[in-house]
C-alpha cells in the first residue's frame, strides 16, 4: 500500500508547484515523510533551498527539520511514487479558465509516472476536469492505464494567505479518490498533517464542485454587501454602521463590502459559470454577483472624482496617494489585485497617482501591471485612498494623513477601518 511505504520513508512524495498552496503542504509533509518539492522557476527553488519563502508567508524556522529536496529538474521526479499538483489555475482576459499551468504539470508528472503511483490534484478546477482533461494527459505521457496501473484523486486546497490561525493542520481536509481504495489511501496520507479531520467526498467531481462553491458563496455574499454599499451611499448612510446594527441579530451573516481580487474568490466562480454554460445553463445569479464585484474599482474611483469636484479641485491636476496594492491585507500577492482598477480609472482622467505598499514587490507589480510603485510618500496629496488595510497602516493618526495632504483633502477608506477617526478631512468609505 502506498501510504505505508510513504509513512515508512520507503517512497517519495512530490509537490508540484511551490507557491502559497504548495510550499506549506510540502513542508508539512516533509516533517513526516520524504518529499521532493518541484517548481519550474529555478530562482524560486534557489530561495527555498536557503530557507526563504518567495511568497513571504513562511519563516525560516518552518524549513527546519524538513526532509525535503527542492528542485526544478523533472528528472528528479522519476523516484517519486505520490504526486500532489498545486499549480495556479487562473482565468484569462475573457474570464475563461486558463488551464495551461495545470496541463503542463500533468505532462511533467505523466512522464515520471510508474505502475502503482498516485496523483492528487489540489488546483481549483470545474467539476469533471480532473478525470476528463488531466487523467488522459497522464495516460498518454506514461503509457499507463488509469485505475489499473495508477490511481488519482482530488483534494481542494484551503490555504488562506495571511491567515495564521486557519492553517493546513487546522482546516478539515476534503479528499476524494478514483476508487474506494484510492480514497482511503489519500485520506490516510493527509491525516499525517491535518489535525482537524478528513472528509471523504463520494467522488472526485463532488470534491471539485465543493471547492468552487465554497468561494462562489463568499463571492455572492460580498457582492450583496457591495450592492448594499452603493444603495446606502445614495441614501447618505454609512454601510458599516448599517451592518453593525444589523449584525446584532443572531443569524445575520457578517460579510462586508470591498474589492474582491486574488486567486480564489475573484476567480473560482468563473470556473463554475464556464461549466454551467457548457452544459447549456446561464448562471445568472453567480454572474450578476461577479459583475458587481468586478465593477467596484470603478465605483470607488468615480466617487473619489465626485468628491474632488465637490471640494473645488481640478481633477486633471489632482494628486492621489493609494495605500496598498496587493489583493488583500498582510500578504505580498499582487495577482488579480482589484486596486489596479481604481488606479487605472483615475489615470484615465489624468489624475497623478502615487502607489505605495510595504509588502508588494516593485519589480513584480511593474511586470504585472506596467505601473511603478512609488519609493516614498511625496506629500501634498489632494486625496488618500486606503485601499488595503495592511497592519502597517492601522496605527496611523488622522493628523498624519492630514500632514501629507493638500488643502481640503479627501480620505477614501475602502474597508472603513478609520471610521469615526478622521475629523479634518472629507471622509468616505464603502
Amino acid at each position: 500500500m502506498i501510504f505505508q511505504k510513504l509513512a515508512n520513508k520507503e517512497a517519495y512524495l512530490a509537490v508540484i508547484g511551490l507557491g502559497y498552496v504548495g510550499l506549506p503542504i510540502a513542508l508539512s509533509f516533509a516533517k513526516k515523510i520524504k518529499v521532493v518539492g518541484f517548481d519550474i522557476k529555478p530562482e524560486r527553488v534557489g530561495m527555498m533551498k536557503k530557507g526563504v519563502d518567495p511568497s513571504k508567508e513562511l519563516e525560516k524556522i518552518d524549513f527546519e527539520d524538513a526532509d525535503i529536496e527542492f528542485t526544478s529538474d523533472p528528472a528528479d521526479l522519476k523516484k517519486v511514487n505520490f504526486f500532489i499538483i498545486t499549480v495556479p489555475t487562473p482565468i484569462d482576459i475573457h474570464n475563461q479558465p486558463d488551464l495551461k499551468p495545470l496541463f503542463s504539470a500533468s505532462h511533467t508528472v505523466g512522464k515520471a509516472l510508474k505502475k502503482g503511483d498516485y496523483v492528487v490534484y489540489e488546483s481549483t478546477v470545474y467539476p469533471g476536469c480532473t478525470e476528463e482533461e488531466c487523467i488522459p494527459i497522464l495516460e498518454k505521457e506514461s503509457g499507463l492505464t488509469f485505475n489499473k496501473d495508477f490511481k488519482a484523486g482530488y483534494s481542494p486546497e484551503r490555504i488562506n494567505p495571511g491567515d495564521k490561525q486557519h492553517t493546513l493542520a487546522q482546516i478539515t481536509k476534503v479528499v476524494s479518490g478514483s476508487d474506494a481504495e484510492a480514497c482511503d489511501e489519500i485520506a490516510n496520507l493527509y491525516s499525517l498533517v491535518v489535525e482537524a479531520g478528513i472528509h471523504k467526498a463520494s467522488s472526485i467531481k463532488v470534491a471539485e464542485a465543493a471547492k468552487i462553491i465554497e468561494n462562489t458563496q463568499r463571492d455572492l455574499n460580498i457582492a450583496l454587501m457591495n450592492e448594499l454599499s452603493i444603495i446606502c451611499d445614495k441614501m447618505g448612510l454609512n454601510t458599516f454602521e448599517v451592518l453593525e446594527a444589523a449584525g446584532t441579530k443572531w443569524n445575520f451573516l457578517k460579510f462586508y463590502p470591498g474589492l474582491v481580487g486574488g486567486h480564489c474568490i475573484g476567480v473560482d466562480p468563473y470556473y463554475l459559470t464556464y461549466k454551467a454554460k457548457e452544459l447549456g445553463y446561464n448562471p445568472a445569479v453567480i454572474l450578476s454577483g461577479r459583475n458587481i464585484n468586478d465593477s467596484m474599482g470603478g465605483v470607488i474611483a468615480k466617487k473619489l472624482m465626485q468628491l474632488l469636484v465637490k471640494e473645488g479641485k481640478d481633477i486633471s491636476h489632482s494628486k492621489v496617494l493609494v495605500m496598498g496594492a496587493t489583493f488583500k491585507e498582510n500578504v505580498s500577492d499582487i495577482r488579480n489585485s482589484k486596486v489596479i482598477d481604481v488606479i487605472r480609472e483615475l489615470q484615465l482622467f489624468n489624475v497623478k497617482v502615487d502607489i505605495i505598499d510595504p509588502l508588494a514587490s516593485t519589480v513584480d507589480f511593474e511586470l504585472e501591471y506596467g505601473i511603478k510603485l512609488s519609493p516614498s510618500i511625496e506629500g501634498n496629496y489632494d486625496a488618500i485612498v486606503l485601499a488595503v488595510s495592511h497592519k502597517e497602516y492601522l496605527g496611523l493618526s488622522a493628523d498624519y494623513f492630514y500632514s501629507i495632504s493638500n488643502k481640503n483633502p479627501i480620505f477614501i477608506d475602502i474597508k472603513g477601518v478609520y471610521r469615526n477617526k478622521i475629523k479634518n478631512m472629507a471622509y468616505w468609505s464603502l
